[in-house]
């Protein structure tokens, strides 16, 4: 059985830390399985090392292996690129193509970054893992597939799975064996090593003579969080032997090309939205709407009870409802109810002296429904302009700042002639 020191040499890894020896033992041990494996550990710690362990010391280690970022794959794409798809099964689906499971029976798939697969691929995934079959994107013929999955992520799955972004099954069946990496800050023996090596390689790539850390730059470089992990150590150990001429390197020069605690990765200044914010804007608005209905429902029932009862009486019986649509004023004074209702002129035009009630209320309900409607239209054609003009014309953009489908917005669009 192969040792972790052998392991190490072989994969080039270097460190002595506890947790990076403990899971290079879990690999070794899990290896001569099928088990199906989870490596977990932040961006940059060398998640990339543990599936190449596990298929190379596996009865599989003369089988494929495949690594797929599932994040760097778009998501109309990468159920044809896992499971592949049949000639025809979508525009520009020319020929009959094999997928990853396809091509990798009998060997290893490592998906990394499997926290980004979308839901749908996901239950695909679930499939291939409890019972190897799969189905081809426009296909119906179930195909088997003996393969051996290691993933990996740097995102707490819990959280996803709270948030519906990750099935609760699909990570069960993915971590039987967790394998979790140390980031680098939590391996402070290590950086050390690591910055020689790397110099020591810049060096003979570049043909210069390797960088030295004097004793008061060593402890710097220990206590710098490297937030980046190993792969920003790297490019720092190759910016200073590129750039620096005196390969005696103090703490001052390192400090130079180390970034700020705190401000390691450049500002990203968000020009879009968070679903969030859109969802917190449409409720805010569908209130306000929902508001102006239950006003205007509110109007008629008092338009109602004046053409009904005259308006002394409603004044008396309907105190709350008119300061709730007219506001605190002073009533007598500042609303002038007329005292002959609408629906008694009505009556009169008719030259019929019975009072036509029925008619007059659909007359006055018709009236208020359609102001209602033209209120709703206005704010709808207003809504729809800024957001055409807040994003230059582009449909799609003003489609999703509106929570609508393109489809419905270019509809409205030729609706109000816009």
């Amino acid at each position: 059985m192969e040792t972790v020191q052998n392991i190490k040499q072989r994969f080039e890894i270097i460190g002595n830390d506890q947790k990076l020896n403990r899971a290079i033992e879990k690999a070794i041990q899990v290896a001569p399985t099928d088990i199906t494996v989870l490596v977990a550990g932040e961006s940059g710690v060398g998640k990339e090392n543990i599936p190449k362990i596990i298929h190379s010391l596996s009865h599989r280690k003369h089988g494929k292996y495949i690594a797929v970022n599932c994040g760097a794959i778009p998501e109309g794409t990468i159920d044809s690129e896992l499971f592949g798809h049949e000639k025809g099964a979508f525009t520009g689906a020319t020929n009959t193509r094999e997928g990853y499971f396809e091509v990798a029976d009998g060997g290893t798939i490592f998906l990394d970054e499997v926290g980004e697969l979308p839901l749908t691929t996901q239950v695909r995934l679930l499939r291939v893992l409890e019972n190897g079959e799969f189905i081809k994107v426009g296909s119906s013929q179930v195909q088997k597939t003996n393969v051996r999955i290691v993933a990996a992520t740097n995102v707490n799955l819990f959280d996803a799975i709270e948030k519906g972004k990750f099935r609760e099954d699909l990570y069960y069946r993915l971590s039987t064996v967790d394998i979790a990496l140390p980031p680098l800050r939590d391996r402070k023996e290590d950086i050390h090593l690591l910055f020689r090596k790397f110099v020591a390689d810049f060096a003979h790539k570049y043909k210069m003579p390797p960088l030295k850390l004097d004793e008061s730059a060593i402890p710097l470089l220990q206590k710098f969080r490297w937030s980046g992990n190993i792969r920003q150590l790297r490019n720092v150990a190759e910016q200073i032997s590129v750039l620096e001429i005196n390969r005696d390197i103090s703490a001052a020069t390192l400090q130079s090309y180390l970034p700020e605690q705190g401000s390691t990765l450049p500002s990203v200044i968000k020009n879009k939205k968070s679903e969030s914010d859109f969802s917190t804007e449409r409720e805010i608005l569908y209130k306000v709407l929902f508001d102006m209905k239950s006003d205007l429902n509110d109007l008629k029932k008092l338009t109602l009870e004046l053409i009904q009862n005259g308006s002394s009486k409603v004044q008396e019986t309907n105190q709350n409802l008119i300061k709730k649509i007219y506001g605190s004023k002073e009533i007598d004074s500042e609303i002038d109810f007329e005292e002959e209702p609408r629906g008694t002129l009505i009556a009169s035009q008719n030259n019929d002296n019975d009072y036509q009630e029925n008619d007059d209320n659909y007359l006055f309900a018709e009236t208020i429904e359609e102001e209602e409607t033209l209120r709703l239209e206005q704010k709808e054609i207003e809504m729809i302009k800024k957001s055409l003009e807040k994003n230059k014309g582009k449909r799609k953009a003003a489609a999703d700042e509106l929570g609508i489908s393109e489809r419905t917005l270019y509809r409205k669009i030729k609706q109000f002639d816009l």
